[in-house]
Protein backbone atom coordinates (compact mmCIF):
# COMPACT_ATOMS: atom_id res chain seq x y z
CA UNK A 1 0.00 0.00 0.00
CA UNK A 2 2.96 2.62 0.60
CA UNK A 3 3.89 1.94 -2.71
CA UNK A 4 0.83 2.43 -4.14
CA UNK A 5 0.70 5.73 -2.44
CA UNK A 6 4.52 7.15 -3.54
CA UNK A 7 3.11 5.50 -7.07
CA UNK A 8 0.39 7.39 -7.01
CA UNK A 9 1.38 10.87 -5.60
CA UNK A 10 4.22 10.90 -8.30
CA UNK A 11 1.90 10.51 -10.95
CA UNK A 12 -0.73 13.24 -9.35
CA UNK A 13 2.52 15.71 -9.54
CA UNK A 14 3.44 15.10 -12.84
CA UNK A 15 0.28 15.71 -14.31
CA UNK A 16 0.36 19.30 -12.73
CA UNK A 17 2.34 22.06 -14.69
CA UNK A 18 5.39 23.58 -12.64
CA UNK A 19 4.76 26.61 -10.96
CA UNK A 20 5.58 29.92 -13.15
CA UNK A 21 8.41 31.56 -11.74
CA UNK A 22 8.59 29.84 -8.91
CA UNK A 23 4.90 31.21 -8.15
CA UNK A 24 2.38 29.14 -6.19
CA UNK A 25 1.18 26.05 -8.20
CA UNK A 26 -2.82 26.47 -8.70
CA UNK A 27 -3.52 25.24 -12.40
CA UNK A 28 -6.79 24.12 -10.83
CA UNK A 29 -8.26 27.92 -9.30
CA UNK A 30 -11.43 28.12 -11.41
CA UNK A 31 -12.42 24.12 -9.81
CA UNK A 32 -10.91 25.29 -6.79
CA UNK A 33 -12.50 28.35 -6.61
CA UNK A 34 -15.97 27.07 -6.64
CA UNK A 35 -15.23 24.55 -4.17
CA UNK A 36 -14.25 27.06 -1.78
CA UNK A 37 -17.25 29.03 -2.17
CA UNK A 38 -19.00 25.45 -1.35
CA UNK A 39 -16.98 24.91 1.89
CA UNK A 40 -17.33 28.23 2.72
CA UNK A 41 -21.47 27.51 2.61
CA UNK A 42 -21.23 24.63 4.37
CA UNK A 43 -19.06 26.50 7.25
CA UNK A 44 -21.58 29.26 7.29
CA UNK A 45 -24.51 27.20 7.56
CA UNK A 46 -23.68 24.05 9.41
CA UNK A 47 -20.23 23.83 10.79
CA UNK A 48 -20.00 27.32 12.62
CA UNK A 49 -23.49 27.18 13.91
CA UNK A 50 -22.88 23.35 15.09
CA UNK A 51 -19.57 24.05 16.55
CA UNK A 52 -21.18 27.14 18.88
CA UNK A 53 -23.80 25.13 19.97
CA UNK A 54 -20.66 22.45 20.97
CA UNK A 55 -18.85 25.21 22.36
CA UNK A 56 -21.65 26.30 24.68
CA UNK A 57 -23.76 23.36 25.72
CA UNK A 58 -20.45 20.85 26.83
CA UNK A 59 -18.15 22.60 29.19
CA UNK A 60 -14.79 22.46 28.44
CA UNK A 61 -13.34 19.98 30.05
CA UNK A 62 -15.11 17.17 28.53
CA UNK A 63 -14.19 19.03 25.41
CA UNK A 64 -10.67 18.78 25.88
CA UNK A 65 -11.55 14.68 26.87
CA UNK A 66 -12.92 14.11 23.56
CA UNK A 67 -10.15 15.94 22.02
CA UNK A 68 -7.25 14.26 24.24
CA UNK A 69 -9.29 10.95 23.17
CA UNK A 70 -9.42 11.49 19.26
CA UNK A 71 -6.05 12.51 19.18
CA UNK A 72 -5.05 9.47 21.01
CA UNK A 73 -6.59 7.28 18.38
CA UNK A 74 -4.20 8.74 15.93
CA UNK A 75 -0.90 8.04 17.56
CA UNK A 76 -0.54 4.17 15.69
CA UNK A 77 -0.97 6.25 12.46
CA UNK A 78 1.48 8.67 13.33
CA UNK A 79 4.08 5.93 14.89
CA UNK A 80 3.65 3.69 11.66
CA UNK A 81 4.39 7.04 9.28
CA UNK A 82 7.27 7.90 11.78
CA UNK A 83 8.77 3.99 10.45
CA UNK A 84 8.01 4.74 7.83
CA UNK A 85 10.15 7.52 7.35
CA UNK A 86 13.01 5.62 9.17
CA UNK A 87 12.95 7.66 12.11
CA UNK A 88 12.69 4.71 14.71
CA UNK A 89 13.31 7.57 17.90
CA UNK A 90 9.95 9.75 16.96
CA UNK A 91 8.60 6.23 16.50
CA UNK A 92 9.38 4.86 20.28
CA UNK A 93 8.84 8.76 21.26
CA UNK A 94 5.04 8.37 20.32
CA UNK A 95 4.66 4.80 21.08
CA UNK A 96 5.44 5.82 24.77
CA UNK A 97 2.64 8.99 24.43
CA UNK A 98 0.58 6.14 23.48
CA UNK A 99 1.15 3.87 26.23
CA UNK A 100 1.39 6.66 29.41
CA UNK A 101 -2.38 8.47 27.88
CA UNK A 102 -3.58 4.58 27.46
CA UNK A 103 -2.83 3.50 30.59
CA UNK A 104 -2.26 6.55 32.84
CA UNK A 105 -4.23 8.80 31.05
CA UNK A 106 -7.65 6.27 31.32
CA UNK A 107 -7.95 5.40 27.27
CA UNK A 108 -6.14 8.88 26.24
CA UNK A 109 -9.18 10.79 28.10
CA UNK A 110 -6.17 12.62 29.97
CA UNK A 111 -2.79 13.47 28.50
CA UNK A 112 -0.57 13.07 31.66
CA UNK A 113 2.40 12.67 28.42
CA UNK A 114 2.22 16.01 27.58
CA UNK A 115 2.92 17.17 31.55
CA UNK A 116 5.71 14.22 31.44
CA UNK A 117 7.57 16.11 28.48
CA UNK A 118 6.36 13.26 25.81
CA UNK A 119 4.53 16.03 23.27
CA UNK A 120 2.42 15.01 20.53
CA UNK A 121 4.09 14.73 17.16
CA UNK A 122 1.71 14.74 14.23
CA UNK A 123 2.52 13.00 11.21
CA UNK A 124 0.84 11.59 8.18
CA UNK A 125 1.88 9.96 4.75
CA UNK A 126 1.61 13.13 3.11
CA UNK A 127 4.80 13.90 4.88
CA UNK A 128 6.47 10.43 4.29
CA UNK A 129 5.45 11.04 0.74
CA UNK A 130 7.59 14.07 1.23
CA UNK A 131 10.52 12.31 2.90
CA UNK A 132 10.37 9.80 -0.24
CA UNK A 133 11.05 12.69 -2.45
CA UNK A 134 7.18 13.04 -4.32
CA UNK A 135 6.57 16.17 -5.84
CA UNK A 136 4.05 18.82 -3.64
CA UNK A 137 1.79 18.49 -6.74
CA UNK A 138 -0.60 21.65 -7.25
CA UNK A 139 -2.78 22.98 -4.85
CA UNK A 140 -6.24 21.63 -4.19
CA UNK A 141 -9.20 22.51 -2.92
CA UNK A 142 -11.35 19.15 -1.29
CA UNK A 143 -14.84 19.58 -0.48
CA UNK A 144 -15.52 19.49 3.22
CA UNK A 145 -11.99 18.71 3.75
CA UNK A 146 -10.89 21.91 2.89
CA UNK A 147 -7.21 23.05 1.58
CA UNK A 148 -4.84 20.42 0.46
CA UNK A 149 -2.43 19.79 -2.55
CA UNK A 150 -2.38 16.10 -4.50
CA UNK A 151 0.74 14.96 -2.93
CA UNK A 152 -1.42 15.93 0.67
CA UNK A 153 -4.48 14.39 -0.98
CA UNK A 154 -3.03 11.29 -1.68
CA UNK A 155 -1.74 10.70 1.67
CA UNK A 156 -5.12 11.46 3.46
CA UNK A 157 -6.44 8.31 1.52
CA UNK A 158 -3.54 6.64 2.38
CA UNK A 159 -3.37 7.29 6.26
CA UNK A 160 -7.56 6.06 5.85
CA UNK A 161 -6.40 2.85 4.61
CA UNK A 162 -3.23 2.02 6.38
CA UNK A 163 -4.31 3.51 9.83
CA UNK A 164 -3.55 0.39 12.37
CA UNK A 165 -6.65 1.12 14.52
CA UNK A 166 -8.79 0.06 11.00
CA UNK A 167 -7.21 -3.62 12.66
CA UNK A 168 -7.20 -3.35 16.10
CA UNK A 169 -10.80 -1.54 16.50
CA UNK A 170 -14.45 -3.77 15.44
CA UNK A 171 -16.71 -2.22 12.88
CA UNK A 172 -19.18 -0.28 16.02
CA UNK A 173 -15.46 1.10 17.70
CA UNK A 174 -14.60 2.73 14.57
CA UNK A 175 -17.68 3.68 14.27
CA UNK A 176 -17.48 5.93 17.79
CA UNK A 177 -13.52 6.63 16.98
CA UNK A 178 -15.38 8.50 13.95
CA UNK A 179 -17.78 10.37 15.45
CA UNK A 180 -14.97 11.32 18.41
CA UNK A 181 -13.39 12.82 15.15
CA UNK A 182 -16.01 15.16 14.64
CA UNK A 183 -16.12 16.38 17.66
CA UNK A 184 -12.84 17.56 18.21
CA UNK A 185 -13.04 19.10 15.08
CA UNK A 186 -16.18 21.19 16.11
CA UNK A 187 -14.09 21.47 19.02
CA UNK A 188 -11.34 23.17 17.29
CA UNK A 189 -13.64 25.12 14.97
CA UNK A 190 -15.02 26.92 18.17
CA UNK A 191 -11.77 27.18 19.87
CA UNK A 192 -9.92 29.18 16.72
CA UNK A 193 -13.20 30.57 15.73
CA UNK A 194 -11.83 34.16 15.60
CA UNK A 195 -9.08 32.77 13.31
CA UNK A 196 -10.96 30.77 11.20
CA UNK A 197 -13.89 33.73 11.31
CA UNK A 198 -10.66 36.15 10.21
CA UNK A 199 -9.78 34.30 7.06
CA UNK A 200 -12.96 33.01 5.07
CA UNK A 201 -15.24 36.14 6.40
CA UNK A 202 -12.88 38.73 7.16
CA UNK A 203 -10.37 38.33 4.15
CA UNK A 204 -10.87 40.57 0.94
CA UNK A 205 -9.90 37.24 -0.88
CA UNK A 206 -10.74 34.37 1.53
CA UNK A 207 -9.77 31.93 -1.08
CA UNK A 208 -5.89 33.56 -1.73
CA UNK A 209 -6.03 33.76 2.02
CA UNK A 210 -6.50 30.42 2.79
CA UNK A 211 -4.36 29.09 0.24
CA UNK A 212 -1.15 31.07 1.27
CA UNK A 213 -2.12 30.18 5.24
CA UNK A 214 -2.03 26.76 4.49
CA UNK A 215 0.71 26.38 1.94
CA UNK A 216 2.97 28.32 4.46
CA UNK A 217 2.08 26.29 7.41
CA UNK A 218 2.58 23.03 5.57
CA UNK A 219 5.88 23.75 4.65
CA UNK A 220 7.05 24.45 7.48
CA UNK A 221 5.24 21.93 9.41
CA UNK A 222 7.55 19.57 6.59
CA UNK A 223 11.17 21.75 7.65
CA UNK A 224 10.78 23.45 4.33
CA UNK A 225 12.45 26.92 4.47
CA UNK A 226 10.55 29.83 3.60
CA UNK A 227 11.97 32.33 1.25
CA UNK A 228 11.60 34.46 4.51
CA UNK A 229 13.96 32.91 6.91
CA UNK A 230 12.09 34.18 9.96
CA UNK A 231 8.56 32.89 9.17
CA UNK A 232 7.24 31.53 11.62
CA UNK A 233 3.71 29.32 11.47
CA UNK A 234 1.13 32.52 11.69
CA UNK A 235 -1.76 30.37 12.94
CA UNK A 236 -1.98 27.63 15.43
CA UNK A 237 -3.38 24.64 13.02
CA UNK A 238 -6.82 27.05 12.71
CA UNK A 239 -8.47 24.12 10.80
CA UNK A 240 -7.56 21.21 13.74
CA UNK A 241 -5.50 19.27 11.08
Amino acid sequence: MPALGVVAALALSACAPAPKGGGINDPYEKQNRAVHRFNVGLDRHLVKPTSNVYGHVVPEPIRQGVANFASNLSQPSYILNDLLQGDVGDGAHTLFRFVVNTTAGVGGIFDPATALGINDQPNDFGHTLSVWGARQGAYLEVPVLGPSTERDLTGTVVDLAINPMNFLLNGDERKGGFVVQVFKKLGNRYKYSSTVDSILYGSGDSYAQERLIYLQSRDYQLGIKSKDDAFTDPYEDPYGN
